[in-house]
């Protein structure tokens, strides 16, 4: 699906975050016919695991539709392994279950304590709500290498 309309169906739906400024690609799942949920697919945003081998789910957001983020992420590895690439990583809170996830052969892989932000004198940034917020890694091998 093109980048502008999953881009609106995040800013409509997601519970904490607002559309990511680019993608390598988005998916979008249908139920009844009405597009149900969004996966944006971008290069990682860390930028130790922006190896070209490697994507990120950077957004994931659905419309409450049963089973819907299980269906984008089996969607998203499908396409990633077959454009070539190893793995595919993403992050939620630490107070969300990662059901989904689970459920579609992610794995934890990493607990990240919160941040105070990502402002810095030298690269200044807006609160956006998302601080002071825990995190944890996953990851899923697409391609073993």
């Amino acid at each position: 699906m093109s980048f502008a309309d999953a881009c609106a169906f995040v800013d409509a739906h997601h519970r904490h975050h607002t559309a990511p400024r680019g993608h390598k690609f988005s998916l979008g799942v249908l139920a009844a016919g009405d597009l149900a949920g969004v996966a944006i697919i971008g290069r990682p945003v860390a930028r130790v695991f922006d190896d070209g081998l490697t994507l990120e789910v950077t957004r994931l957001a659905t419309d409450g539709t049963a089973n819907a983020c299980s269906a984008l992420y089996g969607a998203t590895a499908r396409v990633a392994r077959a454009a070539g690439y190893h793995r595919i990583l993403t992050y939620t809170r630490a107070d969300e279950t990662g059901a989904s996830l689970r459920g579609a052969g992610w794995q934890r892989i990493a607990d990240r304590p919160a941040r105070s932000g990502w402002h810095t004198p030298s690269r200044p940034r807006t609160h956006r709500g998302t601080e002071h917020t825990a995190r944890v890694l996953w990851e899923l091998i697409v391609n073993p290498a």
